[in-house]
């Protein structure tokens, strides 16, 4: 079961992500015009979800991946196309209603668009768990408890982004503290990488896997960190 750190913090994404920040959201992930701030965002998540799936094989077909905090399904899609059976969760019901009406009709069937928590257990297995930028927001023991939640029901990856540890993130979060309460997104909380490598190969829940490509992605405003776990043994064509 999940911390209780883990489930309150949950509650504050959710909370911004379904109404707070919904219609920015929907904006950044179309092709609608965005402030030049907002724009590096969105050119900066691009270049993410570009190198995740270049991450993944080239061709998914009878693979089943989880698109862990899917958002508006961009990346699902995308999987999808190369022939992954997606289940995409988010904890914004809007977000997810908003995938589903913008299916592209030529994928009936492939991506399974779900309310819920990346955590539950009921979603079953898969081949691959891709989280982009979804536990940016967890404090690092709750971040790594989620990592390896996914790690326990991966076959073959699991691809996720951190935000790391930069003096431009720790300035970005400082001015935050400055707006009203209620306008503030959940905080994101940084980590080292080598932090980060140093708790998933100290940790036994990680016996089996080895850290494998990482690329950190840094434009205007948008910095992640890109990491993959793979199984030992197993190469990503």
């Amino acid at each position: 079961m999940p911390n209780p750190s883990y489930q309150e913090r949950r509650d504050q994404v959710e909370s911004y992500f379904d109404r707070t920040a919904v219609d920015a959201w929907k904006r950044l992930t179309s092709d609608a015009p965005v402030s030049g701030i907002r724009a590096t965002v969105r050119a900066g998540r691009d270049r993410m979800r570009a190198t995740l799936l270049e991450w993944l094989p080239a061709d998914l077909s009878g693979k089943r991946l989880l698109d862990a905090g899917c958002g508006t399904g961009l990346l699902s899609v995308e999987a999808a196309r190369r022939g992954a059976d997606v289940h995409a969760v988010d904890l914004s019901p809007t977000l997810i209603e908003h995938a589903r009406e913008h299916l592209p009709s030529d994928l009936p069937g492939r991506i399974e668009f779900a309310v819920g928590d990346m955590l539950a257990p009921e979603q079953g297995d898969f081949d691959h768990i891709v989280s982009m930028d979804s536990i940016i927001h967890y404090e690092p023991n709750d971040a790594l408890d989620v990592i390896a939640g996914f790690a326990e029901r991966a076959r073959d990856s699991v691809l996720f982004t951190f935000a790391p540890r930069t003096p431009a993130l720790a300035l970005m979060h400082a001015v935050g503290q400055l707006f009203p309460r209620s306008d503030r997104s959940p905080a994101i909380i940084p980590i080292a990488e080598k932090a980060m490598r140093v708790r998933i190969e100290g940790a036994s829940r990680f016996d089996g896997w080895e850290i494998g490509r990482c690329k950190r992605i840094a434009q205007g405003f948008y910095t992640s960190q890109a990491l993959e776990l793979r199984r030992r043994g197993k190469e990503v064509s």
